[in-house]
């Protein structure tokens, strides 16, 4: 039976650092725009523009959660934890889930409060159509940056906090359209934008959630991971069949439960080494923290089976 990888390689402290680096980037470019959205959306009247920038603020919390999960899952495995830290990634990315959906639904409870009073919809200053432009460019330039970075270290968590950014440049846009409708005397249009942004915001916080709570409950690799864990697994000489192969998420990571069919003839030494060959290949060549193998011989599940060599 293969023992736990616990082996922590120059890829792993290379994502730390890239996450690290682009969720700093984040947390400046929120700041200023939060800042900005929410006191220029006061004076110009514009409760879309200040529902930006509670959305940006959103960004904020949710990149000193994405640190603070990069900070600790990284940590080697304990006493506590001897798989490692690895689902501090998973509960991150659950609670941006749950930010998310907190924060739209405030939204749609402040926007749906304006179409009680519609006639009380001040004209929004121009101003604040600038500043929702200039925030639409900022965040999509950001998400790019961040996105590409996820996808270079492999980091589902990145990827998540990655697409809360584009959220942002949709919601910019989506203000820039509702503010542009009031100038042009439909005043209702603004608080409109407001209510969509709120929508965007539900959704993406109930996606997030939920895949993060799946993940947290042991959900299996994808369907074309474990059919090329498995074609690896075969393609290891001196194993004749695979059963049994289970797989469970641990934040980036896969871990793999698997029964080897090996020469039922061989002594227990060498059917170790097939394992741990066989184990090695997956480590190398997949997202995988470690390989549980228990080894069957092959005659035994498939009778009247003669291996060859």
């Amino acid at each position: 039976m293969a023992h736990i990888h616990h082996a922590h390689d120059e890829g792993s402290v290379e994502k730390r650092r890239a996450g690290r680096l682009s969720t700093q980037v984040s947390v400046v470019v929120n700041l200023l725009l939060s800042t900005i959205q929410i006191v220029v959306g006061a004076l110009a009247h514009s409760s879309a523009l200040i529902a930006d920038g509670v959305h940006s603020l959103s960004d904020l919390l949710a990149d000193f959660v994405v640190l603070l999960a990069g900070k600790h899952s990284h940590k080697a495995p304990d006493h506590d934890h001897q798989y490692g830290h690895h689902r501090y990634e998973n509960a991150a990315s659950l609670a941006l889930g749950l930010l998310l959906l907190g924060v739209g639904l405030g939204m749609l409870y402040a926007a749906a409060g304006k179409f009680s009073h519609p006639d009380t919809i001040p004209t929004v200053h121009t101003i604040a159509l600038w500043i929702a432009l200039l925030a639409l460019v900022a965040k999509e330039l950001l998400f790019r940056y961040m996105l590409a970075v996820a996808k270079r270290v492999r980091s589902s968590m990145l990827v998540a906090n990655a697409w809360h950014a584009r959220s942002d440049a949709a919601s910019s846009l989506v203000v820039a359209l509702g503010i542009v409708g009031n100038l042009m005397g439909y005043p209702l249009l603004d608080p409109v934008a407001a209510l969509l942004v709120g929508l965007l915001v539900t959704r993406m916080g109930w996606r997030f959630g939920w895949d993060a709570m799946n993940d947290l409950m042991d959900r299996a690799a994808d369907d074309d991971t474990i059919a090329a864990i498995r074609q690896t697994l075969l393609g290891t000489p001196g194993i004749y069949g695979v059963h049994d192969l289970r797989t469970r998420k641990m934040g980036d990571l896969i871990l793999v439960d698997v029964h080897l069919e090996v020469d039922g003839s061989i002594n227990v030494e060498q059917a170790h080494a097939i394992s741990e060959t066989a184990r090695h290949r997956v480590l190398e060549r997949h997202p995988v923290l470690d390989v549980l193998a228990h080894i069957d011989p092959a005659g035994h599940y498939l009778p009247g089976a003669t291996p060859t060599h």
